[in-house]
């Protein structure tokens, strides 16, 4: 069956919205994508008709609830490939999901080890590292990269040979550059010199299949927004034997199994890292999205994205005094385009391509210590989605082109 833009648009109301007399054209999915109707209805149908706390009743709704929230962690499991559903932990975003690793498996570290994570960075993949290396004596080795945008293996192993590397945090796909890294190579690396390694799948999640059994990575996270889910809801996978020696990362409701006035003892997992109400109606439509992606032909998908950016990089490369930042080679591209202009602030650039309907994102991404390397304050980024179109494209050449000249008068 051939791949059906068409079919798959009329699923995501926003996409008929209007921008004054224009019809949106959004190529921001990167930031966040946008969410077809099942979703939606899954979201209503959770408040509309199972609406009660998880694992906090013997009532019906409350067994409903917890039915539901149930159902939404082996959806995950089984999209992740992960061994047991106990392995995922429901987050509010990839954010939360990292710094629950740099606080709970950071505190198993002491002074003297070291974590090693790449310059290709989102800022939720370097902050919560920074944050647990101030005073703790745990030191940060910078990750570089190579020409065409990869994590450097070579410049990795000589890191990790010094046998002081206790995790590796890197991005599975970049959010600039749009290269997917060696991930396979690089867990295999560390493995082999003692370090574990959490990878931030924020952006992999959407665009390709992921497999953590075959990939052998410790921890893994994404945000359900980028993946057409809700927002409010992230994934954080992490194999048993890790999960189970950390501490928790919050205290409070739902994560314990006894309090006493001497102490507490935690929950098993996954409620150890799961404290308070838990945000079960994005849940539902988490699991709906995860369920619609799955339901796609995957390699239709990736090759109906391909193409776009393919389009996109013949078109961009023809206007003057753009520079595309990263490999021009479409087949080395998943996601998206970033890109500046000679004279040109992206935000000015972006601001009126917005005002025509046209989105795209404009700044430094949050990753900075990226665009500090490549010499450059901030850029323009077009990303793709299953529900873009070549026309979708063409209409942002134009726009873009028409703000070029306004801008340069």
């Amino acid at each position: 069956m051939a791949y059906d833009v068409p079919s798959i648009r009329r699923q995501f109301p926003i996409l008929g919205k209007k921008v004054g007399k224009n019809t949106l054209c959004y190529l921001d999915s990167a930031a966040t994508s946008q969410k077809p109707q099942c979703v939606i209805d899954a979201v209503m149908d959770f408040y509309a008709n199972k609406n009660a706390n998880v694992n906090r009743g013997v009532h019906a709704l409350s067994e409903e609830a917890t039915i539901a929230h149930d159902a939404a962690r082996e959806t995950v499991r089984a999209f992740l490939g992960a061994k047991h559903a106990y392995e995922i932990i429901f987050t509010k975003n990839a954010t939360e999901a990292i710094n629950l690793v740099a606080r709970s498996f950071g505190d198993t570290l002491k002074s003297g080890d070291r974590i090693a994570l790449s310059i290709l960075e989102h800022h939720s993949n370097i902050v919560p590292w920074m944050q647990l290396s101030e005073g703790e004596g745990i030191g940060l080795d910078w990750l570089p990269m190579t020409d065409d945008g990869y994590i450097d293996v070579t410049a990795t192993e000589i890191i990790l040979k010094k046998g002081k590397t206790k995790l590796v945090a890197v991005s599975g796909l970049s959010n600039v550059l749009g290269t997917l890294q060696p991930l396979e190579k690089i867990i295999e690396m560390a493995h082999k010199h003692g370090a574990v390694v959490l990878v931030d799948a924020s952006q992999l999640a959407a665009h390709e299949t992921i497999d953590v059994q075959k990939l052998d990575c410790d921890f893994l996270a994404f945000s359900g927004h980028k993946t057409y889910a809700p927002t409010g809801i992230g994934v954080l996978f992490g194999k048993a034997e890790l999960l189970k020696k950390m501490p928790p990362f919050l205290g409070g409701g739902d994560m314990i199994q006894t309090v006493t006035t001497h102490g507490f003892t935690p929950a098993e997992l996954p409620r150890k890292f799961e404290a308070g109400t838990v945000a079960a109606a994005d849940a539902a439509g988490l699991r709906a999205a995860l369920n619609w992606m799955t339901e796609l032909d995957m390699k239709a998908m990736q090759k109906h994205e391909a193409s776009l950016l393919t389009h996109a990089l013949t078109a961009l490369q023809k206007i003057e005094g753009l520079r595309i930042l990263g490999t021009t080679n479409p087949k080395k591209r998943i996601g998206c385009i970033s890109f500046v202009i000679h004279g040109i602030h992206p935000h000015d650039l972006t601001d009126m391509m917005g005002a025509e309907g046209v989105c795209l994102r404009a700044g430094h991404h949050c990753t900075q210590p990226l665009h500090k390397l490549l010499d450059i304050p901030a850029s323009t980024r077009l990303s793709v989605a299953a529900y873009n179109t070549v026309e979708e494209i063409d209409r942002c050449i134009s726009s873009l082109q028409k703000a070029i000249f306004l801008l340069q008068k």
